[in-house]
């Protein structure tokens, strides 16, 4: 059988992870020595075409970890659904409150993974999406906005989405609460077909950490649904083929009204952390290794902790009209740890991959 587009995709996204050489990374926790294990990481691709190729989006995702170093292609539906034949298992901490399941010595023979979605033949553990979360926070208070329980609360939703500011997060999460949207939010990412986006144990408060008992093992989110939830926000994209129209037959579409949709993609837009798939916040840093090009607006949303790393948003050409439209996430266990300066938040081979992205995206516009 000829392969599809959509494979095609998927095969150059693999090779694109494996040219990378991830498996040399060095570790922080193992004394500057390669990772014990491959890393865990969860790529996803939609690129738009132009003119007549336009109706006809191209789509893959491809998801690595120490028990799929060679990379897992996601069996993606022909109208772009949610992932089959994959079990998705939910990340862990122990009775502290700390993740352990990506120290060097963690035996995953031995942890028990909660299952988090979907059934098959494999199994994927999901990595804590780090700050990538406050994407969802950010869609959560357009909600509340958008039904008239809130006003935009432009103080808090800029600096939690342009500069991961934390104390803005908890501001944001506990209008959340006051606005009573979190199971409206999480009942409208299942309607949609995104299973895997969970705020789960925030608190009233505002916490949405580890230590309030939320964090790590009750915040999820895969790289497929953070592809097709951007693909939601993405005014300039296709109408969702996994969806049954684009009307709001059935009160859930679209997921944010035009004007609140478009004050989110504003705030991707003004992003000030380029250290992930993009690099140029650290065009001074020794080793310099640039991600996405400076001829292209990337829309996104990162997120770093000791153990995680995750970018995700709309990648357009700056060229008029846009010779390039893509949407891109990645969601991996490639944290801080693994920095090769103080001032980087991940090794230089995810930027790296993310040059390579770019040159996938140019190929398949």
């Amino acid at each position: 059988m000829t392969p599809t587009r959509h494979e095609h995709l998927a095969e150059a996204l693999r090779r694109a992870v494996l040219a990378q050489a991830f498996e040399k990374t060095a570790d922080r926790a193992r004394g500057g020595a390669p990772v014990a294990h491959f890393p865990s990481i969860d790529l996803a691709m939609v690129v738009f075409g132009r003119g007549r190729t336009r109706l006809r989006p191209t789509w893959a995702n491809v998801l690595f970890s120490r028990e799929h170093p060679r990379g897992l292609v996601g069996a993606i539906g022909e109208r772009g659904g949610a992932l089959r034949h994959l079990r998705f298992d939910a990340d862990v901490v122990d009775a502290d409150g700390r993740s352990y399941a990506w120290a060097p010595e963690a035996d995953w023979q031995r942890i028990v993974f909660p299952p988090l979605s979907g059934s098959g033949p494999h199994r994927f553990v999901v990595p804590y999406p780090a700050s990538l979360l406050k994407l969802m926070v950010a869609v959560g208070v357009g909600l509340a906005v958008d039904l008239g329980r809130a006003a935009w609360p432009a103080a808090d939703v800029g600096p939690m989405i342009t500069v991961s500011d934390n104390d803005a997060t908890d501001r944001c999460v506990a209008l959340l609460h006051r606005a009573r949207v979190l199971d409206l939010l999480h009942e409208r990412f299942a309607a949609l077909g995104l299973p895997t986006l969970r705020l789960n144990r925030t608190t009233p408060a505002g916490g949405w950490r580890n230590g309030d008992g939320s964090g790590v093992g009750h915040i999820h989110m895969t790289a497929w649904d953070t592809v097709r939830l951007l693909w939601l926000l993405d005014a300039d994209a296709l109408p969702p083929p996994w969806l049954p129209g684009t009307s709001d037959t059935t009160g859930l579409l679209p997921l944010l009204q035009p004007a609140t949709r478009e004050r989110l993609r504003a705030l991707l837009e003004a992003q000030e952390r380029n250290d992930i798939l993009s690099s140029h916040s650290l065009r001074a840093v020794p080793g310099f290794v640039e991600g996405l090009p400076p001829s292209v607006r990337f829309a996104h949303k990162t997120g770093t902790t000791e153990n995680y790393a995750s970018d995700a948003g709309i990648v357009v050409a700056k060229s008029a009209p846009p010779a390039l439209h893509a949407i891109v996430a990645v969601i991996t266990n490639l944290g801080e740890r693994y920095a090769p300066h103080e001032r980087c938040s991940t090794t230089w081979r995810l930027p790296a991959l993310g040059s390579a992205l770019h040159r996938i995206a140019l190929e398949w516009t």
